[in-house]
């Protein structure tokens, strides 16, 4: 498929594909004349990289995880990856959790204290 297709599928700008496929995230497509050609393969590893950076993965350390053997990519890489992400992310949850509950303790404090309780204000 084309680029404009390959737009379409992953919602990326030709410009971003581009700078992907520069970057070497996604292997040079063939060409068809002037024209490159896209595979399902390249629309998967695009939609990967649209995903990784909406989780704030940089595209700096995501080109040190995408990597080619023969043409194919290497899932097996990128699935430990993601489970590395993933604790990261579970991490921030138990952080963000934290904090929540010491937010909570505080609004508890003001609001049990006669002095600056909201009902008194």
């Amino acid at each position: 498929m084309y680029i404009g297709e390959v737009s379409k599928q992953t919602g990326l700008s030709v410009k971003a594909i581009r700078l992907y496929e520069d970057m070497g995230l996604i292997r040079t497509p063939s060409r068809l004349g002037r024209y490159r050609v896209y595979t399902q393969a390249d629309v998967e590893v695009l939609q990967l990289i649209s995903e990784a950076k909406q989780l704030g993965v940089t595209l700096n350390r995501l080109k040190g995880v995408i990597h080619y053997h023969q043409g194919e990519i290497d899932w097996g890489r990128i699935h430990c990856f993601l489970q590395d992400v993933r604790e990261r992310l579970l991490a921030e949850q138990a952080l963000l959790a934290r904090k929540i509950q010491q937010v909570e303790q505080c609004i508890q404090s003001i609001d049990t204290c006669p002095r600056t309780s909201p009902q008194n204000a």
